[in-house]
């Protein structure tokens, strides 16, 4: 019976057994991570750069970007580095470290998200108090608890999950180290202590969607209120793409960890941890450059700029 101390490496799914679809996958997804570097790159340098773009909102959407950018650079590179290379090992530290960041990123970026729903709210339902309720200084502080939200959570799982005892082998049914299936290879007597931790992030999890739909009740019902309708579209298109980003985020990651176990399977579980870890940093550029101009603007702006450096 194999433990934790005698396991120095893991080995992750197969994408493919033949060379052919090992090198299709590789280009896929190269493809995928370099369209995400290139969405949260623009927008993160076009916030960073652009002075008609330093409002509050921008601020956390600068986050969010740094955010996916993370989050999709955990787990793309090295699926992509196994199938180049024909393999599917990854060392037991480099696990953890996958395991680690991956959910320090996707727990600061819902943190990040339920923050976000709350500027929606002040900047719809109170925006004469906008600039006092969401000065610089309270900006900073809570971005920085989503981050330091992610950073305790990540750890206190991370820890608990790699003290457990493994039983059953070293092999990972995912194209990443992710703790559901790190937690099939543990004895099944070590699991109540993850239970008591899982019973916490189901807590921390089901306020923070509660706090969105409390938010975003509020906003609705004072946007219906408002007698211009223009007034009514300017609102709604600055909360449509957060809640278009807040409505991808939690259906992928619920179905991701609450599906019921007769739909689970290695297919299954591939197209959703794709869908989870993947897809929303690939879209959330294209998703809120689409409805703000100001961002648009910049946006191409910027890529005149570099093409045009390119050229020279």
């Amino acid at each position: 019976m194999p433990n934790s101390s005698s396991i120095s490496e893991f080995l992750l799914l197969a994408l493919a057994d033949t060379r052919q679809l090992q090198l299709l996958h590789f280009w896929l997804f190269l493809g995928i991570y370099l369209a995400a570097l290139l969405g949260n790159g623009l927008i993160s340098t076009a916030v960073a750069c652009d002075q008609r773009l330093h409002t509050p909102m921008d601020f956390f959407l600068l986050n969010l970007a740094l955010l996916d950018l993370g989050c999709i650079s955990t787990t793309l590179p090295k699926a992509m580095a196994n199938a180049l290379w024909d393999t599917r090992a990854i060392s037991y530290a480099g696990c953890a470290a996958q395991v680690f960041f991956f959910l320090f990123l996707i727990s600061a970026e819902y943190s990040l998200l339920t923050v976000m729903s709350y500027d929606r709210f002040v900047a719809i339902y109170k925006p004469l108090h906008y600039g006092t309720l969401l000065g610089s200084r309270a900006c900073v502080t809570m971005a920085a608890a989503a981050w330091g939200t992610g950073v305790f959570y990540s750890m206190l799982h991370t820890a608990n999950t790699f003290s457990l005892p493994l039983c059953h082998g070293n092999v990972v049914n995912q194209f990443f180290c992710e703790i559901p299936q790190m937690l099939m290879l543990s004895c099944s007597q070590s699991l109540l202590r993850e239970f008591w931790l899982l019973v916490v992030s189901i807590l921390f999890s089901f306020g923070c969607f509660v706090f969105i739909v409390l938010s975003y009740m509020q906003i609705f019902r004072a946007v219906l209120r408002m007698p211009s309708e223009h007034g009514r579209h300017k609102a709604f298109s600055t909360c449509l793409p957060h809640l278009a980003v807040v409505s991808l985020f939690v259906s992928t990651g619920t179905f991701a960890y609450l599906k019921p176990s007769s739909l689970s399977s290695a297919s299954m579980d591939l197209v959703v941890a794709v869908l989870f870890s993947v897809v929303p940093p690939k879209v959330n550029p294209f998703i809120y450059s689409m409805r703000n101009q100001e961002l648009k603007d910049s946006v191409r702006k910027l890529r005149r700029i570099l093409e045009y450096k390119r050229k020279s």
